[in-house]
């Protein structure tokens, strides 16, 4: 150990006693390990190994910054939005009412009115791109997904629209689209209720600022940057609800198509699920409502007992053999003494 501290007195200049735990920093820590191994190796693969420690000290020491302190270059917190995802929001506007008379073209190049899919029954709508390499692609396969679990029928029931917000894309790529996902997912009997459109730059603005999405294009990825939802919509136009990501869940899914389809669509099972859970446009999500639970869980309880009783009084008054209820009278038997009785049927006794 004498031999290491005289090394490291002649590498360093100072004495080893020096270094105390509140001056050594890496670069005299490293001398001193360096020291260390060249007074202690005794073969060739000891000091190799002392000169690559002694390289990456050096390096270490090259980084350290007034005081000691290893200086770190500035970069983006945690809590910054990076460029290309400024203005890009997926706003909640429930109620507004969608302008139904833009124009846009549908798959088969045919010039059609928004409103032409609106009137009858509710629609779930997205806003995608057919050219998107990977997001707008898991909204489609997310939409597909949930709606194979719903019990309706897509054309029947409710419609799916999927708007394109690039006036790049054609009817072409479209109709492209729309073979691929229903084939995808065996769509192919409910085709006429779904329905890819495309339009202009005006009509796209106009429909996606009603809805509250906004995107904006990234020349250094060359895509679009946008929010991944679908939107639930009335039959009459109005935004109802807002689903985000790219999986929906089909038992949310379908209770937001029956109270989007104002008593058009759904069994009383599906009511009485809307009884007992709640849309948070918070969280875009569905939550149970505690005290309709517990008001339902009251009235199921009441309607139980009420059936109990009225069971047990029809049991009794139902008429036993020889036209006794149903249960036994008590009458005196004088063979057990004055105070005793046995239950007897009044119809075998003799007068």
């Amino acid at each position: 150990m004498q031999n290491a501290n005289d090394a490291c007195d002649h590498a360093t200049g100072q004495k080893a006693s020096r270094f105390s735990p509140h001056s050594v920093g890496p670069g005299n820590i490293c001398i001193l390990n360096l020291a260390f191994c060249i007074s202690s190796a005794t073969r060739f693969t000891a000091v190799t190994f002392c000169i690559l420690h002694f390289a990456f000290c050096v390096s270490v020491i090259a980084q350290q910054g007034p005081g000691g302190v290893i200086a770190e270059k500035p970069g983006t917190t945690s809590t910054s939005v990076p460029p290309a995802l400024r203005d890009v929001t997926f706003e909640q506007r429930l109620n507004t009412r969608l302008p139904l008379d833009a124009r846009f073209r549908d798959e088969s190049g045919r010039d059609v009115a928004l409103g032409d899919f609106f009137g009858r029954k509710p629609v779930v709508l997205a806003f995608v791109y057919y050219s998107c390499p990977m997001l707008c692609t898991q909204v489609l396969n997310g939409v597909s997904g949930a709606v194979k679990a719903l019990p309706f029928t897509v054309g029947a029931d409710f419609d799916v629209v999927y708007v394109s917000f690039d006036p790049r894309d054609t009817p072409q790529a479209a109709a492209e689209k729309k073979q691929a996902q229903l084939a995808d997912y065996k769509q192919g009997a409910t085709a006429a209720g779904w329905h890819y459109l495309t339009g202009d730059e005006a009509s796209i603005r106009r429909l996606t600022s009603a809805a509250g999405f906004s995107y904006r294009w990234d020349e250094a990825s060359g895509q679009f940057a946008h929010v991944s939802g679908l939107l639930v919509v009335t039959p009459d136009g109005r935004l109802s609800r807002y689903f985000y990501g790219i999986e929906y869940s089909p038992k949310e899914l379908r209770m937001a198509i029956v109270e989007s389809g104002e008593g058009r669509i759904g069994s009383a099972v599906d009511k009485l699920l809307l009884y007992c859970y709640h849309y948070d446009p918070a969280t875009g999500r569905y939550g149970v409502i505690a005290m309709n639970l517990v008001r339902l869980g009251g009235a199921i309880t009441l309607v139980l007992l009420g059936g109990f009783v009225w069971l047990m009084r029809r049991r009794e008054k139902r008429p036993g053999p020889g036209g006794s209820t149903a249960y036994p009278s008590l009458v005196p038997d004088p063979s057990l003494g004055p105070d005793r009785s046995l239950a007897r049927d009044p119809s075998h006794l003799t007068p």
